[in-house]
């Protein structure tokens, strides 16, 4: 009987030992398995990490590719439309006239590597140059572009004024005294325009009358613009002046064998490349090679 209840002793003594055992191995179990799956995690959130940087830098190098790419593409559109215009000042300078583009603002197309140029050859004697033009001819200009009369009549003056190619100019005194009781801090310096972009700041110009103005402007052209100009606004103020009764001025007038020519290329390339250069260039047997470039880029007055 004693020895039956000390086996019986035994057997639970190693019962709970092995139910121990059993509990320890289930929670490490459990721990390890909670490891392994934040671990899993980890390595998944890494993954997609690296996926996002891997897609990043491949777009990042995808749009720096079409960046160059359309650098490229326009860089060799703008050398086409350089060479065509020199192009154009080579054809200008053949001693055989016959074969001479017209300056009558025709486009003409021209194919040069894999670029389409088109060409515009336009005689600076047909548009009006405010420096050296009569109050006469820029108030008949001023009128026909939709100023009225007297505003025409005043806003020629101040042009002279400013471009100091009036026949009488005021005492500066009185000409900053004007400008200063129109709440302008400045006065007209009495000297040529560097820019038609001055123009903005003469008295009682505005941007609506100077948009309508400035393409029939030009600071390279005679005093008096020619006859034959093919501008239509340009033709209708010298017909106004005509009617009249103003008379065109000889002072600074161009040699008869003087020719001064805007050249404006816009050269279509690959890539939908757009790229348009222009050139005022002058041209004179007394000039050196024949030809002088007054103005060269993409915009200028």
């Amino acid at each position: 009987m004693i020895a039956s209840k000390a086996y019986l002793a035994v057997l639970r003594t190693w019962s709970a030992r092995l139910a121990g055992a059993s509990g320890r191995r289930a929670t490490a179990s459990a721990v390890y398995s909670r490891s392994s799956g934040f671990a899993l995690l980890i390595v998944l959130w890494t993954l997609v990490l690296v996926a996002f940087i891997v897609a990043h830098v491949t777009a990042s190098g995808r749009t720096e590719v079409r960046i160059a790419g359309n650098l490229v593409a326009n860089a060799v559109a703008g050398a086409a439309a350089d060479g065509a215009i020199f192009a154009t000042i080579f054809n200008l300078m053949d001693p055989k006239s016959e074969q001479h583009l017209a300056p009558d603002n025709t486009p003409r197309e021209l194919t040069i590597g894999d670029s389409r140029v088109v060409v515009r050859i336009e005689n600076e004697a047909g548009r009006i140059n405010p420096n050296w033009a009569s109050p006469a001819l820029l108030e008949a200009l001023l009128h026909v572009s939709g100023s009225n009369p007297e505003s025409a009549r005043r806003l020629a003056a101040a042009i002279g004024e400013w471009a100091g190619s009036a026949p009488i100019l005021a005492p500066p005194t009185a000409r900053l005294a004007e400008y200063r009781a129109a709440g302008l801090d400045y006065g007209p310096p009495g000297a040529p325009l560097e820019t038609l972009d001055e123009l903005a700041r003469v008295l009682g110009m505005t941007p609506a009358i100077l948009a309508a103005i400035r393409p029939h402007l030009t600071l390279f052209g005679p005093p008096e613009p020619s006859p034959a100009t093919t501008d239509q606004v340009v033709a209708a103020a010298l017909a106004e002046l005509t009617l009249a009764g103003g008379a065109t001025s000889s002072v600074n007038q161009m040699p008869p064998d003087v020719l001064t020519v805007r050249i404006t290329a816009l050269a279509a390339g690959r890539d939908n490349a757009r790229v348009t250069r222009s050139a005022v260039v002058r041209f004179g047997a007394m000039l050196p090679r024949g030809y002088v470039v007054l103005a060269w880029g993409s915009s200028f007055d």
